[in-house]
């Protein structure tokens, strides 16, 4: 087995594992970033609408700082998230998005003068100042109070991660292309880098690193419709929970994308609804301003994806041999917008639908797209467990998103939380040093080979058949909305499939070079528990909040649910065991009404201590009171 040294091993080579890989390799570290694909090809580069920063340099954004931000950030958490975080994230936002530029990504820029905008459909007019001419633009995005989602017309997170990529090359970091990692090598105490899988030559391969990323992105694949690019598969989760010790965090928050095409679920923006786009029914009509009168289509996306399945419930979907959708309607904003700023968009539209949004509606419907849980962290992205081991983006839970993230914010996040988690694992590596078990590297192979020897042994379902029941189940009983008997039996339907993946045969055998069916094999038991991890925190989690929408439990319970779900996995067990812990370590911002969505909530009495921990200076306190 070839084996591989360096001070930094990042699993994952998007946005996040980029952006720590520059981070460690600035500070004079070695670098190796494994990925499945080549780094150019990561599902980071599809996202189109932009990143959160409170630059405040348009003339919709004016006045917007950190503090705002923040204030948004929680409101759309439902008062999940982790407010020292969610901090951290928007005081760096808008450095961070300014190091970019000095990276050379090719923001999009104020350009001074009268500006026709629209907002629901209807056109305003507006004058950017000639003092911020050339400065980062911003557009609209859903849940916030100002314009803030700085972007590269839609098509940000191809430039930020091409950026990010060249920076790469420049400071000579080693990248392992089409590698999956199996497993990661500890002792129960540290951990010291991870056994992967060669997709050319399916030959596994050592890697020992002093400190370990997993930045894999999402888990989304566990259901059928998805946004998600195949590779979003949870590779990253599952080597972290397949250790025992590490926890996986709110597996049960999942979100829902409004507006994800129909048939294919290839994603649209959000930024089409804040340039000024609008959802229509059957009927053609503007629904969303009758249950969101304040934000409509700019809700945040949990809320709107629910009001978007409702309106459906009530017979005003549109049919078609795909299921029922609606209308997304661009049309009002032009050709010339629509191909510059909106230019990929236009292009799925075209290309994938045969539909010319510049004159046709777009049919959409709501599609799983993001997941707030993940790996969970601490706020310096040391994972909870093992020495050594990090996470960053979307495959941790850092937790400033909770229950529900704000459109704009994941992809920030990448940046953000790479930049400080990055920084924090340079801190980390200046006062660490190590010995390296050889013993641990050899076990984790075992574990891998012995997986692939049951796979030959099999002779049961393929892979193929477990994951597709695995997706139906998923979309049946944990969708957008939630009650106790479907989650039942979805996690019992769950737990039969997992069994039957024990005894998993592989139609193809141990064959030589590239394996799909063999790489899709050692996933699914891992995909399956993952599953299991979303299923049961849901059903275990007696409230509604954010995207975790019951229907026998309406009610936000602050009372008995401000916390955190910490998912583990015990060696021979066919549930998740649940701890957990509490939201955040204090309130800067008190639990109250999010100003959208509507619903009871449940309150609770927030301790004088966990309340006046950031209550300490009157200038910040009187920042919040007139936000």
């Amino acid at each position: 087995m070839r084996v591989f040294e360096s001070d930094v091993l990042c699993i994952g080579a998007g946005l996040a594992g980029e952006r720590v890989a520059v981070e460690a390799a600035q500070a004079g570290f070695s670098v190796i970033c494994l990925s499945l694909v080549p780094p150019k090809r990561s599902h980071s580069s599809a996202a189109m609408g932009g990143m959160q920063a409170a630059l405040g340099n348009s003339i919709m954004g004016e006045g917007d700082c950190p503090e705002v931000h923040f204030t948004d950030t929680v409101k759309g958490s439902d008062w999940g998230c982790d407010q020292e975080v969610a901090r951290l994230f928007a005081e760096t936002g808008p450095i961070a998005m300014r190091e970019m530029a000095w990276m050379g990504v090719p923001w999009s820029r104020v350009v001074p003068g009268e500006h026709t905008y629209y907002k629901g459909g209807k056109p305003f007019q507006a004058t950017e100042k000639s003092e911020n001419e050339g400065l980062i633009h911003s557009r609209a995005f859903g849940g916030t109070a100002k314009w803030r989602t700085c972007y590269t017309s839609d098509g940000t997170g191809h430039a930020v991660l091409f950026t990010l990529d060249n920076r790469l090359l420049q400071l000579g970091v080693d990248v392992h292309d089409r590698m999956q990692a199996e497993a990661l090598i500890h002792d129960g105490q540290r951990c010291m880098g991870c056994v992967a899988r060669d997709l050319r030559t399916g030959e596994l391969v050592g890697y020992f690193a002093k400190a370990t990323l997993i930045a894999t992105g999402g888990y989304g694949r566990i259901y059928r419709a998805t946004t998600n690019a195949i590779i979003c598969d949870g590779g990253g989760q599952i080597t972290a929970i397949e250790t025992g010790v590490v926890p996986l965090g709110n597996m049960e928050a999942v979100q829902f994308h409004p507006t994800g095409t129909v048939p294919t679920d290839i994603l649209v923006t959000e930024g089409c609804r804040g340039d000024g786009g609008t959802l229509l029914d059957v009927n053609e009509y503007r629904f969303m301003p009758e249950y969101e009168p304040e934000k409509a289509e700019l809700a945040s996306r949990d809320v709107v994806s629910r009001r978007m399945t409702e309106h459906m419930r009530k017979g005003f979907g549109v049919p078609s041999p795909y299921g029922e959708h609606l209308w997304l309607d661009i049309r009002h904003l032009g050709e010339k917008h629509i191909t510059t700023n909106l230019r990929e968009v236009y292009d799925i539209s075209t290309h994938f639908l045969g539909v010319n949004p510049i004159r046709q509606l777009i049919p959409v419907r709501p599609t799983q797209h993001y997941s707030m849980g993940g790996v969970r962290i601490n706020k310096d992205g040391h994972a909870y467990g093992l020495q050594g081991l990090f996470a960053a983006g979307e495959a941790a839970c850092w937790d400033m998103h909770g229950f529900n993230r704000l459109g704009g914010n994941s992809l920030a996040e990448t940046i953000v939380s790479g930049r400080i988690v990055g920084a924090k694992l340079v801190e980390f590596l200046q006062g660490y040093e190590t010995v390296f078990s050889t013993q641990s590297m050899k076990d984790a192979a075992l574990t891998v080979k012995g997986r692939i020897a049951a796979l030959l042994r099999g002779t049961g379902d393929d892979c193929y058949t477990l994951r597709n029941a695995m997706q139906d189940t998923m979309m049946e009983h944990v969708g957008i909305f939630r009650n106790g008997k479907d989650l039942e039996a979805g996690v019992a339907k769950l737990q039969e499939l997992l069994e039957r993946s024990k005894n998993m045969r592989l139609a193809s055998g141990n064959i030589p070079g590239p394996n799909g069916e063999l790489s899709m094999a050692l996933r699914v038991p891992g995909m399956l528990k993952l599953a299991l991890c979303t299923a049961y925190g849901a059903l275990m989690r007696t409230e509604s909040r954010g995207a975790h929408a019951r229907e026998d439990y309406p009610e936000r319970n602050d009372q008995q649910w401000l916390n955190r779900t910490l998912a583990y996995w015990k060696e021979g067990d066919t549930l998740p065991t649940l701890k957990y812990e509490p939201a955040t370590p204090f309130y800067i911002l008190p639990p109250g009404d999010r100003g959208y969505g509507g619903g009871k909530i449940i309150t609770a009495d927030i301790s004088s201590e966990k309340n006046s921990a950031l209550r300490t200076t009157g200038v910040r306190r009187a920042t919040w009171d007139a936000i």
